[in-house]
């Protein structure tokens, strides 16, 4: 199985998201849009993952205590060697700490952080081949976006199902941020 683990968005955060996407899209537009049914802002990506190491992933989740917290969504931005328009996620204390709690749960697992910086963001459309439709997708991007601050009240083990027309998301775990 192929997990991951993540903070679902609150509905209004969703809906915002989903009006911006709506007003972006273009017919051939060279991009793949996320289905806002799973967007998502991801903690640790685990990958391959075999069955005792789920149980191990899963019960260290369990023991993690962390109390919910405010998540504001910065304006969209674009990853241009990986060809993905995101938006952002502002970095505060609380989701570092969330992060690394998790990262500390699942490194008895088998599972290596990644060495790179952390950088939360929700992925809304990646682009399809070598084509030129992030430069003319930024064009159209408005000046002044702004997105609603949300309560985190949970994080959630998904698994990952790729497919042609991108990945679906299920839930493997609910875990509740209570102290």
């Amino acid at each position: 199985m192929r997990l991951f683990i993540g903070i679902p968005l609150d509905a209004t955060v969703v809906a915002e998201l989903a009006d911006l996407a709506e007003q972006l899209k273009a017919p051939g537009d060279g991009l793949r849009w996320s289905a806002p049914v799973g967007w998502h802002i991801t903690l640790q990506f685990l990958g391959a993952t075999k069955t005792e190491q789920y149980a191990c992933v899963a019960a260290g989740l369990r023991r993690i205590r962390h109390a919910p917290f405010a998540i504001q969504i910065d304006p969209p931005g674009f990853f241009d060697r990986a060809g993905v328009f995101f938006a952002g996620v502002q970095i505060s204390p609380d989701l570092i700490a969330l992060q690394q709690k998790v990262i500390a749960a699942t490194t008895p697992c088998g599972f290596v952080p990644e060495d790179r910086p952390y950088h939360p963001h929700i992925t809304l459309a990646r682009k399809k081949g070598q084509s030129s439709a992030l430069r003319q997708l930024k064009s159209r991007v408005p000046a002044e976006v702004r997105f609603s601050t949300f309560t985190a009240r949970e994080f959630l083990l998904y698994e990952s199902f790729p497919g042609p027309a991108g990945s679906r998301y299920e839930v493997r775990e609910r875990l509740a941020l209570l102290v």
